[in-house]
């Protein structure tokens, strides 16, 4: 799947081979070892006129070999050049995508509406009053900050103060945006001194901005944009002048996402998700159905127009540029045609296939895989000449139980369902069930946690190699600082540590309790140090003697629309109206399977204790039981 296992998978392979007195130099196991990646860029630039097609996944990373992290969803300057240049040329020339964008501006820039009862306005409504008598003598404050920034007026953006009423008394905007027919309040840019303050003002700027922003929240219900920084004031210039470079200038958030981000960004996260299911996004966003006032019904198809628009500048480019995605749709079962162009020596390496962490494959690579599959076996004895074998093969490996990353596309069914999925005349199931890495009570606590989930019946690991010393999963409630001393603890006798985070906010809770073994361990030789911080994603296929699990495992959202596709992917049971939302629940499970079995002797799960919406939401640590000898459930 990725650079980083390729080239460990390509040591390994090496040192087996030379166990059975088959030695593989360095180049033949390059050769051998491939990434899916590597295997279709020569398939498409062996078609007229796609002789130096780029993939746009590595514009300007200096890879020329596709064996970069296809899975890496962050976008860099080169592909945003071309992702900006396409936004400008569609939003000078396409009246429609035009009209669609503007809700979207207005909805992912408009000032986030707080309820009511929420216990931030509760304490400041009481000085409504007050902070409207002070509000003109704020705003010429805050707008005199602007202006010495250079950031205010910001052209597009009429300069005229205009009064809203709140709760029956009189505040003000700083100006109005035409184009979006919106109404803006600058804010206090956070790089400015948090002590400044209006003559004779027993509150700073800050704090008096801040109550002013919670009752907008609250109570405004006019379009407003509250523009947090002199940053997103350019950004938002530049978008509104129409620069050719520049993008949107707005965050969007999708239902069901965690979080937004720009426009453009969430334009291919969207993209990428629909085509991993093997699915073409202009059809599948034809088939979509939302509320009429729901404005992903507008993202989606401004999506569905700007990606059509954006695979043909792309194409338009010298040399062309193409996805992966495309790549692989050019050779999917939907297409069989295309693969009659391929030369035998282009088709035959795919002839025996070995594929590891199968569990992790989307629908479109499958798709690729069984078509070139087909393809082969239609030329017949001709794509096996000199070979022993005279037919294809297929040999795939992975564990079910550690597949995460249904949130991108991928799912394990085809894992599970190998016979239906790769019918064939004869099919061998080999289960692996020796682990040499963990004791009995690791693989135990996990397997118990992940047994709810839907699995290849029959699966139980047996611990084996030297015996351990058996000790319980410990699961405690959030502690930042006993972590720390309890991390330390295990440093200084020597041993390995894996500190694992759900959020990146997480780890930053935990930085200030171990800070000093931080920087002790980051100033050893790289082989030497013992200590590495990650999410559960990434640590998979890692291991360590002691793992320090920070966070739930949790499906906090409900995403529509991946709901929706899943289903047109034929993913889920039938008549399941949500079948991605469901695999996630599953998935949730699995990421606390990966997480505790990357542990060798100590496994601590550090649980937080679930607040407002987050009651209801299922997680993993629920699966916990105190009574079996491999937890020790410390929790209050």
């Amino acid at each position: 799947f990725t650079r980083e296992s390729r080239k460990d998978f390509i040591n390994k392979l090496m040192e087996i081979l030379n166990l059975w007195g088959q030695p593989l130099g360095m180049k033949e196991a390059q050769a051998v070892v491939r990434t899916f990646h590597s295997r279709i860029l020569p398939m498409v630039r062996s078609l007229p006129g796609f002789e130096r097609l780029q993939a746009f996944e590595n514009l300007n990373s200096g890879f020329e070999d596709a064996d970069s992290n296809p899975f890496d969803l962050r976008i860099n300057d080169a592909q945003r050049q071309q992702m900006n240049a396409c936004y400008h040329r569609l939003q000078g020339q396409h009246p429609r995508f035009r009209e669609l964008i503007a809700p979207l501006a207005r909805h992912g820039l408009q000032l986030k509406e707080l309820e009511r009862d929420h216990p931030d306005v509760q304490k400041r409504v009481a000085v409504t009053e007050l902070a409207a008598k002070r509000d003109e003598e704020l705003c010429d404050v805050i707008e005199d900050l602007w202006f010495r920034a250079g950031a205010w007026p910001i052209k597009g953006i009429e300069p005229n103060r205009q009064t809203v009423e709140i709760n029956g008394a009189q505040f003000h905007c700083h100006g109005y945006i035409p184009e979006l027919d919106a109404w803006v309040v600058l804010g206090f840019d956070s790089r400015e001194n948090a002590q400044t303050s209006r003559p004779n003002s027993k509150l700073s700027v800050r704090a008096e901005w801040a109550v002013k922003r919670t009752l907008f929240q609250a109570f405004c219900r006019k379009p407003l944009i509250w523009l947090d920084s002199y940053e997103s004031s350019k950004r938002l210039l530049s978008s509104l002048a129409g620069d050719a470079t520049a993008g949107p200038g707005f965050d969007y958030k999708v239902k069901g996402e965690l979080a937004s981000a720009p426009l453009l960004d969430s334009f291919v996260m969207a993209a990428g998700f629909i085509e991993n299911l093997g699915l073409d996004v202009p059809t599948a966003v034809g088939q979509m159905s939302f509320a009429k006032d729901d404005p992903d019904r507008f993202f989606f198809e401004a999506l569905s127009i700007f990606w059509k628009t954006l695979e043909d500048h792309l194409l338009d480019q010298s040399p062309p540029i193409m996805t992966y995605n495309r790549m692989f749709s050019l050779f999917g079962e939907n297409t069989p045609e295309n693969l009659k162009l391929l030369s035998d020596p282009l088709l035959r390496p795919l002839s025996h296939l070995m594929i590891d962490e199968f569990q992790d494959v989307s629908p479109q690579i499958v798709s690729w895989i069984r078509a070139s599959l087909r393809e082969i076996r239609s030329r017949g004895p001709a794509m096996h000449v000199g070979r022993g074998a005279q037919r294809s093969s297929l040999l795939c490996v992975g564990d079910d139980w550690q597949s995460i990353y249904g949130w991108r596309g991928s799912s394990p069914k085809y894992f599970m369902e190998f016979d239906k999925e790769f019918p064939s005349p004869s099919t061998t199931r080999v289960m692996l069930g020796e682990n040499y890495r963990s004791h009995q009570h690791i693989i135990d606590a996990a397997e118990h946690i992940v047994r709810a989930a839907p699995a290849i019946p029959g699966k139980k690991a047996k611990a084996s190699g030297a015996p351990k010393p058996l000790v319980p999963v410990k699961v405690l409630g959030r502690d930042d600082a006993a972590l720390g001393r309890q991390l330390s603890e295990h440093y200084q006798k020597g041993e390995s540590i894996l500190m694992l985070y759900r959020k990146s906010s997480d780890k930053l809770l935990i930085q200030e309790h171990i800070q000093s073994l931080v920087n002790v361990d980051s100033s050893l030789p790289p082989q030497a140090r013992r200590l590495k911080q990650l999410t559960y994603h990434s640590a998979k296929g890692l291991q360590a003697d002691a793992v320090f699990l920070l966070g739930d495992c949790q499906h906090v959202t409900s995403s529509p629309y991946k709901n929706q596709v899943y289903r047109m992917a034929g993913l889920g049971k039938a008549g399941d109206s949500e079948p991605y939302d469901n695999a996630q629940r599953d998935e949730v499970l699995r990421l606390a399977y990966v997480g505790i079995t990357r542990a060798v002797s100590h496994c601590y799960w550090y649980v937080e204790k679930p607040e407002g919406q987050a009651v209801n939401v299922p997680r993993a640590s629920e699966r916990v039981d105190g009574k079996k000898a491999f937890f020790d459930d410390q929790r209050v």
